[in-house]
């Protein structure tokens, strides 16, 4: 099966290896992700944040050249969502990329939902950056 999918991309005025280097800090979510919550700890090797759908667990792709910042987050359920993403050099700026795939049990309203969560946590981040 192949989901439908929503790619959401937001022009940031900094350098992509910068944009990269704060965005794979779990460290600075808190500063950008709403929907990955409003605190976060380390906890052995992994990171927990308080997120609006409950204690989630994340875990960044390892540090790379490519700019990827794909990410797992797992709820206290068990269940893990892959979320991938991207930094790439645009000019003299960067773009960066999330790719939200619609699963299967997921209504239209909630889907639009998490699209525009995902698009304000882009332009939280931009704002941060670009101060």
């Amino acid at each position: 099966m192949i989901f439908p999918s929503k790619h959401i991309s937001i022009s940031i005025h900094c350098p992509a290896d910068r944009v990269y280097d704060f965005a794979l800090n779990p460290e600075n979510l808190p500063q950008w992700a709403s929907g990955l919550g409003g605190s976060i700890q380390k906890d052995g090797n992994d990171w927990i944040a308080d997120s609006p759908m409950g204690k989630i667990k994340i875990a960044f792709a390892e540090r790379n050249a490519f700019g990827v910042l794909d990410h797992d987050v797992a709820l206290e359920s068990g269940k893990t969502f892959s979320n991938p993403m991207r930094v790439v050099q645009n000019g003299d700026g960067s773009e960066i990329t999330f790719t939200l795939f619609r699963l299967p049990d997921m209504s239209d309203e909630a889907f639009e939902k998490d699209a525009a969560t995902i698009e304000h946590d882009l332009r939280a981040l931009k704002t941060v950056l670009e101060r």
